[in-house]
């Protein structure tokens, strides 16, 4: 019988080895591993030119995928609207008075904490291939291939994990290959977080020759307040930016001739003799005959603006395609290789930009088109909420929700809150108003210091150190910002609540300096 029932219960633990229990069939299913990260960024990227958000000039229908298939934040905002800075406060979740990267002429402080050295702790795979732009080197990442400096549209050099390597071919294409190529030889068995961070659309938005004659040429409505004298607004007076006055005719709009006046001619050639002999026998058929119809037109004043405008829309807006279609690469890439249900997928720019609003390239200044930022999200398997999202975010948000998703403790330090209750519908106690704060001055484009608050309908802002002026906005009756309020006396009240609440930010900040 001992014989027998020994058997039976052999017989029994086999059973019970071969079929888990449905309860730990149940949990496994519901508890989804920790997220890998895909984290996209481009460069001076105007939300005005993300067909999800505004189509009238460009259809953008890789990056309106993420949307449709994740969440659009409506009310999306920098922190300081110029490339280093930005980038800082991307990776240390801190403003930048906090992480010390004011301006681009500060090294930043590579030392300190940022969320891919949290990740990396906790088991991450990290990698950051593009534009870096921050002059010390990366840290907390396990790969780096990074431009140098601003990098180049054509040919660029990298350097990876510090040694220099040579490129060929448009960087944005080469920077998805990079990405792709890193993906491939990951540890399959470790979660990654991947930084793709692209140099365009920065100045001077090089087409890539692919783009040239695979897009015709188009006639873009001019901005209504494109002739804006800035009446009442003496510190927007004071730009440098202007595509009328400012915008040079070789440099930037690649009218190569040396009859015509510039500023940077010889920048612009230094970065056309980095094409191959292919590549700008390209460039030539397509910008030689544009060049020789402008020199017979013999543009002035208003006509010569307009002309200049409508070239940098064409010309910005096929750097666009570029990326649009490279941002399609990848997210097929997660498709095809069964990575789409459990990577969170973010799409950003490091702040804004001009696209003629106010007679404008560039960015800087608190006004709407260079404080707001695309910023999209997509996560099948950890994403609750779909669609639009419009409370009030910023870039000091990303890096706390990104150790959020990854089941990271957020530093107490970090002045960011995390997203993933906005991403999971859950009822939380989010801001009324957002903090902005630029600090390079002075600059090439003429821009003035100034810090200011935006709530859901209206703006205040202070231009201070060398002048003193202060602007107020309502953004519901005003949305172009044309009319300054401050002086309005019948505003008096709420220019008081403004500026209670803007002390209160401030010293939630810890700021100091202003």
């Amino acid at each position: 019988m001992r014989t027998k029932l020994s058997y039976f219960l052999f017989f029994l633990a086999l059973i019970a080895m071969s079929f888990p229990s449905c309860s730990t069939q149940t949990k496994e299913a519901k508890t989804p591993s920790r997220p890998n990260i895909v984290f996209i960024m481009t460069d001076d990227h105007s939300y005005q030119t993300l067909s999800a958000y505004d189509d009238r000039y460009i259809q953008t229908p890789n990056l309106d995928r993420i949307a449709n298939e994740g969440v659009i934040f409506n009310n999306s905002f920098v922190s300081n609207s110029i490339c280093a800075p930005s980038r800082a406060v991307m990776l240390t979740g801190k403003h930048s008075h906090i992480n010390g990267q004011i301006d681009n002429f500060t090294t930043f402080d590579n030392t300190q904490p940022n969320f891919a050295k949290y990740l990396q702790q906790a088991g991450y795979q990290t990698s950051l291939i593009g534009k870096w732009h921050l002059r010390s080197d990366p840290t907390g990442f396990d790969n780096w291939e990074i431009l140098i400096g601003q990098g180049n549209y054509y040919n660029s050099t990298f350097i990876e994990n510090g040694e220099k390597t040579p490129s060929k071919g448009y960087v944005t294409d080469v920077i998805t290959d990079k990405a792709m190529q890193w993906l491939d030889g990951r540890k399959k068995d470790q979660p990654f977080c991947l930084l793709v961070h692209h140099k365009a659309a920065h100045r001077i938005w090089q087409p890539n020759i692919t783009m040239l004659d695979s897009l015709s040429e188009k006639e873009y409505k001019v901005p209504a307040n494109f002739f804006d004298n800035y009446e009442g607004r003496k510190a927007a007076k004071l730009n440098k930016m202007s595509i009328i006055k400012d915008m040079d005719l070789v440099y930037d709009l690649k009218m190569n001739d040396d009859a015509l006046p510039s500023k940077y001619r010889n920048a612009y050639k230094n970065m056309y003799n980095l094409m191959t002999p292919e590549q700008k026998e390209i460039w030539d058929a397509y910008y030689t005959p544009i060049l020789e119809q402008f020199k017979e037109a013999g543009l002035t004043d208003d006509e010569l603006a307009i002309w200049k405008y409508q070239r940098y829309m064409n010309d910005y807006l096929k750097v666009i395609r570029s990326l649009d279609d490279n941002v399609g690469r990848l997210l097929d890439y997660l498709d095809q290789n069964n990575l789409k249900e459990n990577t969170l997928v973010v799409y950003t720019s490091d702040q804004g930009f001009y696209m003629g609003e106010h007679g404008w390239f560039d960015k800087r200044y608190m006004y709407e088109q260079s404080l707001r930022t695309p910023l999209l999200m997509r996560y099948p398997e950890g994403i609750k909420n779909k669609g639009a999202i419009e409370e009030l975010v910023q870039n000091i948000d990303y890096a706390p929700t990104f150790l959020d998703f990854a089941g990271v403790d957020i530093p107490e330090d970090m002045q960011g809150a995390s997203l993933k209750p906005l991403l999971n519908n859950e009822k939380v106690d989010w801001r009324e108003a957002i903090y902005y704060h630029y600090y390079e001055s002075p600059n090439e484009h003429g821009v003035k210091k100034h810090y200011g608050i935006r709530t859901d309908r209206y703006k205040l802002i202070h231009f201070y150190e060398d002048m003193d002026e202060w602007e107020l906005y309502d953004l519901q009756k005003d949305p172009e910002e044309m009319h300054n309020l401050f002086h309005d006396e019948q505003y008096s009240s709420l220019i008081k609540e403004l500026k209670s609440k803007l002390e209160e930010l401030q010293k939630q900040y810890k700021v100091t300096t202003y």
